[in-house]
């Protein structure tokens, strides 16, 4: 399999679930402002979108949107209990937290780091994703991750997003379960071998 990806954005999620998968696959670092590959490859031809992540199969198939490649990657090895069976009650409750993260979270992201937004509508938009990261916050009162006591594909994905909170200078100090859960989460050996692979950390 290859993982199109870019450094730090929404793609570090599935990287995240191919280590913790400990599946056999390679990267290719992708210019999403360019759409270029790294080898110079028009990446439109993967994903007409131009926009990550994309997993090519072996047999040349291409998944697209970050949601359903973790699934699919899950589904590769329910031993290691990366997303709970298909069919199940807690499936359907994984992939809610999947559309949360991504409709509420991820994309209440966009238009603070889009230029073209006024100053006002990303005062609005910051506010919306505040009420959106405290309800995060009490989805994780108790527990480890997002399902309790196993990490699971939404949990790769949460994590990815709240590291934009850097960036985007919002202080997680108000939401004390979601501090713990990215120390939690960075800690992990797959997370760290994945963003030293993509140059977040040394």
């Amino acid at each position: 399999m290859k993982l199109y990806f870019a450094p730090g954005v929404c793609s570090l999620s599935p990287h995240i679930v191919l280590r913790e998968a400990d599946l056999p696959f390679t990267l290719v670092k992708t210019d999403i402002r360019a759409k270029k590959t790294a080898e110079g490859g028009d990446y439109r031809k993967t994903n007409p979108l131009g926009y990550v992540p994309a997993l090519e199969l072996d047999d040349g198939t291409i998944l697209t949107e970050g949601p359903a490649i973790v699934q699919f990657i899950a589904d590769k090895v329910p031993e290691k209990r990366l997303a709970p069976p298909n069919g199940t009650l807690d499936r359907y409750k994984l992939q809610s937290l999947l559309n949360f993260i991504s409709s509420e979270i991820h994309k209440g992201f966009s238009p603070l780091f889009n230029p073209a937004f006024p100053d006002e509508a990303k005062k609005v938009a910051r506010e919306r994703l505040l009420t959106r990261l405290e309800h995060a916050n009490r989805l994780l009162e108790g527990r480890d991750y997002l399902l309790g006591d196993q990490f699971s594909v939404a949990d790769a994905y949460l994590f990815t997003t709240l590291r934009w909170t850097v960036p985007a200078k919002i202080d997680l100090t108000p939401f004390p379960n979601l501090v713990a859960f990215m120390k939690r989460v960075e800690a992990r050996p797959a997370v760290r071998a994945a963003m030293k692979a993509e140059g977040l950390i040394a």
